[in-house]
């Protein structure tokens, strides 16, 4: 009975022994990605050069004048009216 005592109290050193060595993992820590901080405005550069002015088009034809038109008839002369007095008044003023 004795030896059973110290057998199971070998076993039992040996199991908590294992027990206390196994460790987890290891963490690996992997840094994330860089923060760009922009700096201070640098100096003004130089001002670039002017281009140059482009070509002006050519003038259009002048069109054919048009064809003058035929003169048209004459009219008769107007009967004069039997005893009417023709009145033209005069026109109204503006306003």
């Amino acid at each position: 009975m004795k030896q059973n005592l110290v057998i199971s109290s070998v076993l039992a050193t040996l199991t908590l022994t294992l027990a206390a060595c196994d460790r987890p993992a290891p963490t690996v820590v992997v840094p994330g990605p860089a923060v760009v901080v922009p700096g201070p405005a640098g100096p003004q550069g130089a001002t670039g050069n002017t281009g140059n002015t482009g070509y002006t088009g050519s003038t259009g034809s002048t069109g054919a004048p048009g064809m003058t038109g035929s003169e048209g008839a004459k009219g008769e002369p107007g009967k004069s009216g039997d005893g009417t007095t023709v009145i033209i008044a005069p026109p109204a003023p503006k306003q």
